[in-house]
């Protein structure tokens, strides 16, 4: 029974290196392998189209001359947006919400870092912008790209202060567009037509996110989501669509969606353009990939039905637009309507929802039962000190007295088989010829002492979950992005920048990323070690090399990780030891740890 134990206690932490190992080995260097032969790429391709005078897309194809920001706002008057988190612009080109930038997150943590930029207009680089309008059959004079809106000239978009572009197609149609926005990151786009004519139209309204081409880095990360997302459908049968923007391009190219009401867009791991009809319009959504001049456009997009216009009346439509950070209490307001949203409890329901499962756009994954009560716990805390990464010390703590009833009864049991080692050995050498013998007599020691072998992997088996789930906390919430500790962490979601290789700056030198192992991934290979040594080496020599060589291993491996989860596991190690030391002595078991140190100095002397 007790190799029983060992075996898969080994099992347990061999699936855990595996599992990060695999993150760490493999699908790290295939995406950085990845990056670099199309950061080669581009540099050939630069080097043809310079001696050639002929710009190419990433295909080798001939492409577009693309312009500069700048270049491209000045295709087009615009009309300036100034709110508390937004600065930018409209093109009245279009009517297009085109020139977003969002004032309260830098793209570093450098003091003098540029705001985060969100849309771009088109005929730039990655161009990323939201458009509204009419549809109808062979109805000629509607508004498109190319049409150029009126507007009082002096008009300022603000909170509280809409703006209203007008269009008269000189066919009997007038045209009205009124943008508002709230001071945090949703515009109301009201259109309005108006038929001055003789003759009925059929009309059906139209709004889309387009983004045209995508950064090198988009995509290309295994646990975040990026790409299309949307929760359509009707009543109970509204569900999260994704669509991954490589998964969206080979796979399905355009799919559609009957949904009443819902939202859809396109986001990036902290950024979100999305489009919320109203919530009992019958709309058909759509996610389509098209290749345009060599340039892969990204479309999400939805129809509303068909109404006639008759002579002397007006058609109304009202969407809006959520264009900002994945902030989990900006989407929960919206998605309540300012109103107070259910106890936490409830956030797995839809009810009393004004815009269905809104915050979902964070990537919450397949684990979510771990992850939003966790990220849930830890804003709580947050709120109380002020500081995301004491509050990650705060969780850990919490978790511990949560778990402390299975993990004194797992510490209990181990500290127990350690009382009765002696007992056990004697029990192994007089039954050494008969296997069967030995394990029923074992059992019998356990079934007397009160003792269940398995209950040593408990910690192991409990801490996984808790570690997956709060690095899908760090890496997707933008609450966490820039959220400082102290010292040299400015970025607990970033590794720590520190590094041993370089006396952790004291030497004017950048090493390799495989050598950036900074100052918290060594504290925590030291908890990790001291854990180890707590209990006496494994009699198996193959045992006792892997816990031997495990510190460093995982050391090495979560250097790269967020330094919010390092500075979790080290922490969460540290009161393991603790307690796993206050349980032994408990239960009159000599602590060995710092015998078992001094121990393993003294065989290396030796």
């Amino acid at each position: 029974m007790q190799n029983d134990n060992k075996n898969t206690l080994m099992f347990i932490v061999s699936a855990f290196v595996i599992l990060i190992g695999y993150q760490f080995f493999i699908l790290g260097p295939q995406q950085k392998k990845a990056e670099a032969e199309m950061r080669a790429k581009k540099a050939a391709q630069s080097q043809v189209a310079a001696q050639a005078g002929v710009p190419l897309d990433a295909n080798g194809n001939p492409a577009p001359l693309r312009l500069s920001r700048d270049q491209a706002k000045a295709q087009s008057p615009r009309i300036v947006v100034d709110t508390p988190a937004l600065s930018g612009s409209i093109a009245l080109k279009g009517g297009r919400i085109d020139d977003l930038f969002l004032r309260k997150y830098a793209e570093t943590t450098a003091k003098n870092s540029p705001p985060v930029e969100l849309f771009r207009p088109e005929g730039a680089e990655h161009a990323w912008f939201a458009d509204f309008g009419w549809a109808g059959a062979n109805l000629p004079g509607l508004p498109d790209s190319r049409t150029v809106w009126t507007a009082a000239p002096g008009q300022v978009l603000r909170p509280n202060s809409p703006v209203t572009l007008t269009y008269d197609n000189g066919m009997g149609l007038t045209f009205t567009r009124v943008i508002a926005v709230d001071d945090q990151a949703m515009f109301t786009v009201t259109d309005s037509v108006k038929n001055n004519g003789t003759a009925a139209f059929q009309l059906a309204p139209y709004a889309t996110v387009q983004r045209q081409g995508i950064t090198d880095h988009l995509g290309k990360t295994q646990i975040v989501h990026e790409g299309a997302i949307g929760v359509l459908g009707s009543g109970k049968d509204q569900k999260l669509e994704l669509a991954k923007y490589q998964k969206w391009k080979k796979d399905k190219p355009l799919t559609t969606f009957d949904s009443v009401g819902g939202w859809a867009g396109i986001t990036d791991k902290y950024w979100l353009a999305a489009l919320i009809p109203g919530q009992t319009e019958a709309i058909k959504a759509q996610y389509r990939v098209t290749n345009v001049a060599g340039v892969d456009v990204y479309d999400v997009n939805f129809v509303g039905p068909t109404q006639a216009l008759n002579p002397g009346a007006t058609l109304t439509q009202n969407t809006r637009l959520f264009a900002g950070a994945k902030t989990v209490p900006l989407l929960r307001k919206y998605q309540y309507g300012g109103a107070k949203p259910p106890a936490w409890w409830e956030f797995w329901s839809n009810a009393k929802a004004e815009i269905p499962r809104f915050d979902w756009a964070v990537d919450w994954g397949m684990f979510s039962m771990f992850t939003r009560p966790i990220f849930n716990v830890l804003e709580i805390f947050y709120k109380m000190v002020g500081n995301f990464g004491l509050a990650i010390l705060a969780l850990t703590v919490l978790l511990k007295l949560i778990l402390y009833p299975m993990a004194d009864k797992s510490y209990e049991s181990m500290a127990k088989m350690k009382k009765i080692a002696p007992e056990v050995e004697k029990l192994k050498a007089k039954h050494k010829d008969d296997p069967a013998k030995q394990q029923q007599e074992m059992m019998a020691l356990y079934q007397k002492e009160k003792i269940n072998p398995m209950m040593g992997c408990l910690p192991m088996l409990i801490q996984i979950p808790v570690f997956y789930a709060l690095y899908k906390v760090l890496t997707v919430t933008i609450e966490m992005r820039h959220a400082p500790f102290f010292g040299w962490i400015q970025d607990l979601s970033a590794p720590d920048p520190t590094t041993l290789f370089n006396l952790f700056g004291l030497i004017p030198w950048t090493p390799p990323q495989a050598l950036m192992l900074g100052v918290w991934p060594i504290i925590m290979g030291i908890t990790m070690w001291f854990q180890m040594k707590l209990n006496p080496t494994p009699p198996d020599p193959t045992q006792a090399m892997i816990f031997n060589w495990m510190p460093l291993i995982f050391t090495f491996m979560l250097a790269g990780f967020p330094a919010g989860l390092v500075i979790y596991w080290a922490w969460n190690n540290t009161l393991s030891v603790l307690q796993q030391g206050f349980i032994m002595r408990r239960n009159g078991v000599k602590v060995e740890l710092f015998d078992n140190i001094r121990g393993t100095f003294k065989k290396k002397a030796a």
